[in-house]
């Protein structure tokens, strides 16, 4: 048997300029809801997003952090492939800690009106110094 699967066919590298389908859901990315199940119960939905990054909007050094998201659902749910493809589209803007969850709480809330949330995100140390930004919104 031959085997016709060649090295300069497994390289992953390629050198056209075209889009990949994975950056271009991220570019197009919005957060989508759909109704909660159980409107009228109180319950809590934890996410935990651990590879966000975004920019140094200083020295231009990328910044990792986890994203912990806690919410009580109102009348719609996030959907989690959505919120993913969102999360990446942080990923070459250059924007601070704190502003990047702030800026995540306002869309979170704009699209799906919970009846509380809080954001948490847990960025890596950079320079001994371990930042952890916490926001909430409640109605």
């Amino acid at each position: 048997m031959s085997n016709s699967f060649t090295q300069e066919q497994a390289s992953p590298e390629v050198d056209t300029p075209e889009i990949k389908y994975g950056e271009q859901e991220i570019a197009q990315a919005k957060l989508i809801t759909f109704p909660n199940p159980r409107i009228g119960r109180p319950y809590h939905i934890n996410i935990t997003l651990p590879e966000f990054t975004c920019k140094c909007p200083f020295s231009g050094y990328p910044d990792f952090a986890t994203i912990y998201i806690t919410y009580v659902p109102n009348e719609l749910v996030v959907e989690l492939k959505a919120l993913k493809l969102y999360i990446n589209t942080y990923r070459d803007r250059y924007i601070s800690h704190e502003e990047s969850i702030n800026q995540i709480l306002d869309d979170f809330v704009a699209a799906c009106n919970p009846e509380e949330v809080t954001i948490k995100g847990d960025f890596n140390p950079r320079g001994n110094v371990h930042t952890v930004v916490e926001v909430r919104h409640q109605k």
